[in-house]
């Protein structure tokens, strides 16, 4: 029986790694046909779709455990057209699929598409599913109000796989930002001198990339589903204390902070601020972290120089 992926990308890639390391076979979706060649030079079975076309999607039916770990690039997406008014004969509009189109659209084409003797159901959603301002801890049972559109698709995506027939074989992981070689946000920023647009207050959640893909490995190996975890190092910090030490590891002037412009997306990502609390994935799976916070995380990683292109920051 061998892996299937859908979204072989920063974290999906190692966890590739880590299951071929046990000498496991391992199928990888990806809707870029550029991919393939790269994919099976590391000795990944590519398949070639698009997970909102449910007619590209042919796959393999011994699959023992899938990873859903699919990301979101508008610009990376191909339009697609859409029929504006058949009556008049006025040509449709392309427009690229929403994050919606592709988290929960996507997600119900790839269950319909997957065999029903899948044994487990990995899901990777996001802590982005709560809507807490005010610092407050959040684990698992905290009430789920998101207030951007990613977190609105992963809460529904979750709602999807709860009423699916693979439901009582799924483990949901919502991670905190994740962060590692090559995706240290706002490195460049700092080494520019520009300042960051958020408060200097407020929390910010963090899981390294490798510690993210190992404990994939765990709630697979470990945990009894269904099942829903929160996914961070356990060791919130103000956004404020984590740019001073980026900075300081970078060399760069310290952090200047201002305010976002108003109702822009920086601004509706600074608004987040909770604590993240994995208390039930460190009693039941007991993940013995590399990197057990943001210092020891950056430090393996930022004398590097290896600068991030994603500046999107870590909630």
């Amino acid at each position: 029986m061998a892996k299937l992926i859908f979204g072989c990308g920063y974290l999906g890639w190692r966890v590739a790694r880590l299951w071929q390391a046990s000498g496991e076979q391992v199928f990888a979706v990806t809707r870029s046909a550029e991919r393939v060649a790269r994919l099976a030079a590391e000795g990944l079975i590519p398949i070639v779709a698009d997970v909102t076309d449910l007619s590209q999607l042919t796959l393999p039916q011994d699959i023992e455990t899938v990873l859903w770990a699919v990301g979101y690039d508008r610009l990376s997406l191909s339009p697609v057209v859409h029929d504006r008014s058949a009556a008049s004969g006025r040509v449709g509009e392309a427009t690229a699929p929403s994050i919606s189109d592709v988290y929960v659209r996507g997600l119900a084409n790839s269950l319909r598409a997957l065999p029903q003797t899948v044994g487990r159901f990995l899901y990777i959603s996001s802590t982005g599913v709560y809507g807490q301002v005010t610092g407050d801890e959040v684990d698992e049972d905290s009430p789920c109000q998101p207030t951007r559109e990613g977190g609105r698709a992963c809460l529904a995506a979750e709602e999807l796989l709860r009423a699916s027939p693979l439901a009582d074989r799924t483990i949901i992981l919502r991670l905190a930002g994740i962060y590692g070689p090559d995706r240290i946000p706002r490195s460049k920023d700092l080494l520019a001198g520009l300042p960051i647009d958020a408060p200097s207050d407020g929390w910010l959640n963090l899981i390294h990339v490798d510690d993210a893909a190992r404990i994939v490995l765990l709630a697979e190996r470990r945990a009894q589903p269904p099942k829903l975890y929160v996914v961070s190092d356990g060791q919130p910090v103000i956004r404020g204390n984590y740019y001073r030490e980026l900075a300081r590891l970078l060399g760069a002037p310290p952090p200047r902070f201002v305010e976002p412009p108003a109702n822009s997306p920086a601004a509706a990502r600074a608004a987040s601020d909770k604590r993240v609390n994995p208390r039930r994935l460190i009693a039941d799976l007991s993940p013995a972290l590399l990197y057990p916070s943001y210092r020891e995380g950056l430090a393996s990683v930022v004398p590097s120089r290896r600068e991030g292109t994603d500046r999107r920051e870590h909630n």
